[in-house]
């Protein structure tokens, strides 16, 4: 996708270095910060990347409290598709990433204003 075509933006990345040095040039070419997010698999491994990156977590904000508090009673990978929905992908893109996060990459998401 490209950056300049599209509302959200997403990269898969190896690890969670590139995911800093793919949050750090997002910001330099005009993404607020707020607006960056950052996802793995595993939660322990998105909360060390979003602190590292200084990026933000898919929440309430993002996804609206109904599909917030429905992810308490998801498996993880339900999980992962909806946060991705709900920052502009479609059902089938959201499918592809979360296949990514399965084999141990990390998803990076920017959204335009």
């Amino acid at each position: 996708m490209s950056i300049e075509s599209t509302k959200s933006y997403a990269k898969v990345v190896q690890n969670g270095v590139q995911a800093v040095e793919t949050v750090r040039e997002l910001g330099s070419t005009g993404y607020n910060a707020e607006n960056i997010y950052v996802l793995a698999h595993d939660q322990d491994r998105t909360d060390r990347i979003i602190d590292a990156a200084d990026a933000h977590e898919v929440g309430i904000k993002e996804e609206g409290i109904f599909h917030s508090l429905a992810n308490l009673f998801r498996s993880r990978g339900d999980e992962l598709r909806s946060k991705i929905v709900s920052l502009g992908f479609t059902e089938t893109e959201a499918e592809f990433y979360e296949k990514e996060l399965d084999q141990g990459k990390v998803l990076v998401i920017a959204v335009r204003n």
